[in-house]
């Protein structure tokens, strides 16, 4: 039988790959929503190519009756709309993989890859739909058909989709019920998800990286967003934009990075609170802009979300590469909080920290994402979002209001221009506590000693690191931001009762908690997606304690679930593990 290896697994793993401009995305969109109204879980993974025009796109759509958030390398099925499929994917095909393809458009691309081939007749089926267009939602069709999921949720997409086009919505229809009929087909009465546990009633709310990040930034009452478009940072831009009215924020996409920091800047110091959304090479050219927030003691945060550099790098690809950057960036020495979530609702949660603790420490705070968290999703229960409690409001200035009083914590009294009878000063250079300007050895001593105190609150505060597993550890894997729910599976597929994950999701300053679960450990091992140990380097010159081992990956890729298990299953010592 086609579909036999699936009867007993956990879940069933379906990717569809073609040219841009075959409406892969729209598919996916319209199959996550499905299998999630249908009561099921869904994870998606997406790439795509650094081409205006061309190349071919992918996505992953990994469905189970449990939650699953976590990328895989096995394909159970791969839908292939057009040649020209990328290595990355033909390495992940095996001799219990589905393949199904239009062999006319393929060209026998992929039937010796040792795997089951089905030919469907894609192009004559979408001519006879009405055009080309029409083979994504054939293939649509034979997907549901295998998955067993009915038509009706295709039906109800493509009338909102296409809403007031009649013709094009009862082309659509018509293509994606003969995939339907044509899958049901090969897969059997009820398909292949057929007696698997469903909860219709939960888990509907499906958000991607974007959306998180955006929709915390909303909840701490973000109001002001510059950005100048550069992937995989955009989409915040996007999402903003689309929902600014109902959020009440004014977004600009403004000339350059440059524009969109010193805004920001600007808008921190007017009472607003500001979020800047750019990637690595946008950023760097910020460092000016974020060391100005830096004395001017500006409430700014930043949304940085990696991919590989130097220079342009790899502009769709993943990296977990300026973690030095964010920590470093700008002349000069000032505090700031870095928060680098690994799940979708942990970055709604840590945008809104963000926004806390720039406010309270009035310093910037920097959101640490990547390509490959911006652009997957999964569904949730949306009412287990956790909100924060409202910052409290600014207070009315007095006349003898000093803007950077010198305080024991460091964190002088925050007042907004025109809000009371005081005058809120600002200056980039080396200022006293009212504001004014002057060039006195002492008076640097003491300002610079009042800003850095902060960092003495800030670490006091710091949110832990999650442990994941038995208390009683010997061994301590290590991991930061989007890997955290991979290695979180990697582990327990390894199943070792000596073994716990040790995920960090706020990455400065860190919790001095961290450090004794580091030297309890007898070994310990870093998973990170950049090719210098950038967070293990971290660790020892915080706590003094060096890695015995890293996982690393930097070749645009995320890890795998499969990866990271066989790769820490050769490391970890005992129980058939080596050093």
């Amino acid at each position: 039988m086609l579909f036999s290896s699936l009867k007993d697994s956990r879940d069933v793993c379906c990717v569809l790959c073609g040219a841009a401009g075959l409406g892969i995305q729209t598919v996916e969109d319209m199959l996550a929503g499905i299998i999630a109204d249908e009561g099921f879980s869904v994870f998606g993974s997406r790439e795509y190519m650094s081409r205006v025009r061309g190349g071919n796109n992918s996505t992953e759509l990994r469905i189970a009756s449990e939650p699953v958030d976590a990328l895989i390398d096995r394909i159970d099925i791969l839908v292939a709309l057009s040649r020209k499929v990328r290595r990355n994917i033909l390495e992940r095909i095996s001799a219990d993989t589905v393949i199904f393809g239009d062999r006319e458009e393929l060209k026998g691309e992929l039937e010796d890859l040792g795997a089951s081939f089905v030919d469907i007749p894609l192009s004559s089926m979408a001519k006879e739909a009405g055009g080309r267009i029409y083979s994504n939602s054939i293939a649509a069709g034979v997907l549901l058909g295998v998955l067993g999921l009915g038509t009706k949720g295709a039906e109800d997409f493509y009338r909102k989709r296409f809403a007031g086009k009649d013709e094009v919505v009862a082309s659509n229809i018509g293509a994606v019920t003969r995939g339907y009929e044509l899958g049901l087909s090969m897969a059997g009465e009820g398909g292949v998800l057929k007696g698997r546990p469903r909860n219709p009633k939960g888990r509907k709310a499906i958000i991607n990286g974007s959306d998180a990040v955006s929709l915390g930034a909303m909840a701490a009452g973000c109001n002001f967003v510059t950005a100048y478009p550069m992937s995989p940072a955009t989409g915040v831009l996007s999402f903003f934009a689309k929902h600014a009215e109902k959020a009440g924020a004014v977004v600009e996409q403004v000339e350059d990075e440059l524009a969109a920091m010193n805004m920001a800047v600007g808008a921190a110091y007017a009472g607003a609170r500001p979020l800047v959304t750019t990637s690595g090479g946008g950023f760097a050219l910020m460092a000016e802009g974020l060391s100005l927030a830096g004395v001017m003691e500006a409430p700014v945060v930043v949304h940085l979300a990696q991919r590989p550099g130097p220079a342009t790098g790899m502009a769709t690809r993943t990296e977990q590469a300026d973690l030095d950057l964010a920590l470093y960036s700008g002349h000069g020495e000032f505090p700031r909080a870095l928060y680098a979530p690994g799940t979708m609702e942990s970055a709604f949660r840590l945008t809104q920290e963000a926004f806390e603790i720039a406010l309270k420490y009035q310093t910037p705070a920097i959101v640490l994402t990547d390509q490959y968290f911006m652009n997957a999703f999964y569904n949730l229960d949306a009412d287990g979002l956790e909100w924060l409690d409202e910052p409290p409001s600014v207070r009315e200035t007095e006349e003898d209001y000093r803007r950077y009083e010198d305080t024991p914590d460091g964190c002088s009294p925050f007042g907004v221009p025109g809000w009371g009878k005081g005058i809120v000063g600002a200056d980039s250079h080396e200022h006293d506590e009212v504001g004014h300007v002057y060039e006195d050895f002492d008076l640097r001593t003491r300002m610079q000693d009042k800003r850095m105190r902060k960092l003495a609150g800030m670490t006091d505060r710091a949110l832990p690191p999650v442990l994941v597993g038995p208390e009683s550890f010997s061994n301590l894997v290590i991991c930061w931001g989007s890997t955290l729910p991979i290695v979180r599976e990697a582990l327990g597929r390894l199943g070792r009762d000596d073994t716990a994950l040790l995920a960090f999701e706020q990455v400065w300053p860190l919790a001095p908690s961290a450090g004794d679960l580091l030297r309890k450990a007898s070994f310990t091992a870093v998973v990170e997606g950049n090719s210098t140990g950038q967070f293990a380097g971290l660790l020892r010159k915080t706590f003094g304690v060096a890695a015995d081992r890293t996982v690393l990956k930097y070749n645009g890729l995320q890890f795998s679930v499969e990866e990271v298990t066989d790769r820490l299953g050769e490391i970890l010592p005992g129980k058939g593990g080596g050093r």
